[in-house]
């Protein structure tokens, strides 16, 4: 019977951990006249991080708001990654 509960404690405090973990999406976009390119990371919400579709259809939205479009979702990485890559994007290393 403690076996089980310590199982159930374990497995629900590991669940509660992964659904917390950050997550992250790095992208390319542009604007038109005259033409600029932007690399760019984007912290997506949980329901964004299981695919690159489901982070760009979060994503497109939130770029397109500051004029931008969206080009490409390049990957999606979780905050171990977010450091290194945050160093290549320069001023726009974190849009929310």
């Amino acid at each position: 019977m403690k076996t089980t509960i310590l199982s159930a404690v374990f497995l629900a405090l590991t669940l509660a951990g992964q659904a917390s973990a950050q997550c992250y999406a790095d992208y390319k976009a542009k604007q038109d006249n005259p033409l600029r390119l932007q690399y760019g990371i984007i912290e997506l919400p949980q329901s964004a991080c299981a695919s690159v579709q489901a982070a760009r259809n979060y994503a497109e939205p939130v770029i397109s708001r500051s004029g931008w479009t969206l080009l490409q979702i390049e990957s999606i990485f979780d905050q171990s990654e977010f450091h290194s890559r945050s160093a290549n994007a320069g001023a726009i290393h974190l849009r929310q």
